[in-house]
């Protein structure tokens, strides 16, 4: 195998990932037309998004344990072509409980890819190149939210709503089918020594796991904010048609992570070599840095200061999204990784995945625009957690974490 093959994998997952987060972000740029279609209230709106969460962070444990018992490349792409044909069948929708039924089953689908692909790219990647790996591969989050937020719009503006999800789901299926021939399953890699505990109560019993999957809960939650409420909020304050919306709400924030993404990953794997809390200290500066400009978003009527805004929050959360998994995978062992990602899933998005709901109704009693800016709070309180995680693995002897690469 060719010694540049694992850069390859991590390319083929780029594109896998830039399915999974188009089509999860697609819903988002319709809103407006599902709002007159079905007659929806904000709240209704906001469960749309809150239904996917919910159920994609109910099943990411039973994902990431099925993940660490079977070969990876199955579960990728099987769970590609399941995700991919649900979004397709959300076209067939004819009421809103019907609607709210594919978007929590495309949750479902979606729930194997992270814990699978965060493995396998572990695997292949040591700790020396891992969070730039797992930065690059990050970059495909961002560029499919863009694809989803725009294309989506543009599609529904011209053709109606239903062709979006057609086109993304089909387009999908196609590079699952493309792609089975040339991904390949590693060896996985296992601890010098035998685990004497099960893969969940070393988890649970490891204190730092903990404070980093409770800070991505808040971070996700604020994530979740941007990506459900940003393109009717451009709407409805400044206007915008559906495609600009769409792009516009997207756009700035993840080309501006697109750049905070390697800068993280790099810096990441060069303070992991002074101490293993380096990773965590790289996020914590990132939501640290972001939550002014989160609340800049909500607050300002400027166009120009919303473009500031959106541009410099995006470049912060790039700093955090480059390490989410590499700073778990730093404190847990290598046959727990699949189960880590699981339960790490499910607690940001199950609360996390509670934003687009709250959001809406913070909105309805008061303005989308004071929802957004409120949530610049819960990015404070992520990174008092990752700075707790820091400080915790500080305090551990330098043997443990050596185990766990």
């Amino acid at each position: 195998m060719s010694p540049r093959y694992k850069w390859y994998v991590v390319a083929m997952l780029w594109w896998i990932a830039f399915f999974n987060y188009a089509d999860r972000q697609a819903i988002f740029s319709v809103f407006p037309l599902l709002k007159r279609e079905f007659a929806l209230d904000t709240v209704q709106l906001g469960l749309l998004g809150s239904s996917f969460a919910w159920v994609y962070g109910l099943c990411a444990p039973l994902a990431g344990n099925i993940v660490d018992r079977v070969r990876r490349k199955t579960a990728i792409l099987g769970g590609l072509q399941a995700w991919s044909l649900i979004c397709m069948a959300t076209a067939t929708a004819r009421s809103f409980p019907q609607l709210l039924f594919f978007r929590a089953a495309e949750g479902l689908g979606e729930t194997f890819y992270f814990p699978a692909s965060m493995s396998l790219v572990s695997d292949y990647h040591h700790p020396e190149t891992r969070s730039r790996a797992l930065g690059f591969h990050q970059t495909s989050v961002y560029m499919g939210t863009i694809a989803g937020g725009f294309f989506a719009g543009l599609i529904g503006q011209y053709y109606g709503w239903r062709w979006s999800f057609i086109v993304f789901g089909g387009l999908g299926s196609v590079l699952g089918l493309i792609l089975y021939r040339w991904l390949r399953e590693p060896r996985r890699e296992t601890s010098s020594d035998p685990m004497t505990k099960t893969a969940l109560v070393h988890i649970w019993s490891t204190l730092p796991a903990v404070l980093l999957m409770a800070a991505f809960l808040c971070a996700n939650f604020v994530a979740l904010v941007l990506l459900s409420w940003m393109p009717s909020f451009l709407n409805e304050r400044f206007h915008l048609s559906l495609a600009a919306s769409g792009l516009a709400a997207t756009l700035f924030v993840q080309v501006a992570s697109m750049m905070g993404c390697p800068l993280g990953g790099w810096a990441a794997d060069a303070l992991r070599k002074k101490h293993p809390g380096g990773r965590m200290l790289v996020q914590a500066t990132g939501l640290l840095c972001g939550a002014p400009f989160v609340m800049l978003c909500g607050w300002t009527r400027s166009v120009f200061l919303l473009i500031c805004a959106l541009i410099a929050w995006g470049f912060f959360k790039g700093l955090y999204d480059a390490n989410i998994f590499a700073s778990v995978y730093d404190v847990i062992r290598p046959e727990a990784r699949g189960t880590a990602a699981g339960f790490m899933n499910m607690i940001g998005w199950l609360g996390g995945g509670a934003a687009p709901v709250v959001i809406g109704y913070v909105a309805k009693q008061s303005s989308l625009g004071f929802a957004i800016s409120a949530a610049a709070v819960v990015y404070l309180a992520g990174a008092v957690l990752l700075i707790a995680a820091n400080l915790s693995v500080r305090k551990s002897a330098p043997a443990r974490a050596a185990v766990m690469n």
